[in-house]
């Protein structure tokens, strides 16, 4: 039995087919890739460049994140910036909203800062179901720049990221005379 609670899982050939069914909601899929091509793309990369993995809770995959580190960010090769940060991010359709996205990025995170990396990139599409209200909820900072059409944001990495949202209230549970207590 597994511990309940998210966890990343590197990708390997026992969860492989739990990865790439991760299916996003249909109207955010202009927004990322599918796992597949992800794990395509990781595999064609250098070693060490992409670091996918399977977002799990208990048993159950919840998500997938890929990171990259330490890219030649205008890939020319002229001694341009070098960064790191999160490639894609998919949460599966119906664990969206409980927090996993939250996790994946901190998680991320996590790993850049254990690498020394001050500061953490991220793309997304703008658009009505785009990303970009998580991402900018989560501390990043549009930095004005562009990739590939995508809005570029920066999370420094030497301060905590913002406190997750209190979790709605509960309504009281109505109290009743005791002749209604059988």
């Amino acid at each position: 039995m597994t511990t309940p609670g998210p966890r990343l899982e590197k990708i390997t050939p026992s969860n492989f087919e739990a990865a790439t069914g991760i299916r996003i909601r249909p109207e955010q899929e202009f927004a990322v890739s599918p796992v597949m091509q992800s794990l395509a793309e990781a595999y064609v990369r250098p070693a060490g460049v992409a670091w996918p993995r399977l977002v799990m809770d208990g048993d159950r995959p919840v998500g997938f994140l890929m990171a990259f580190v330490d890219i030649d960010w205008n890939g020319r090769g002229d001694g341009g910036p070098v960064r790191s940060g999160l490639w894609r991010l998919n949460i599966a359709a119906g664990e969206q909203g409980r927090g996993y996205g939250r996790f994946a990025v901190e998680s991320v995170a996590a790993e850049l800062r254990r690498r020394g990396t001050e500061e953490m990139y991220v793309t997304w599409h703008e658009g009505e179901n785009g990303p970009a209200d998580f991402y900018l909820k989560l501390g990043f900072q549009k930095n004005g720049e562009t990739s590939e059409g995508e809005t570029v944001g920066v999370l420094a990495l030497d301060r905590p990221p913002p406190p997750a949202p209190e979790p709605a209230p509960q309504a009281p549970v109505p109290s009743y005379p005791p002749a209604f207590h059988n």
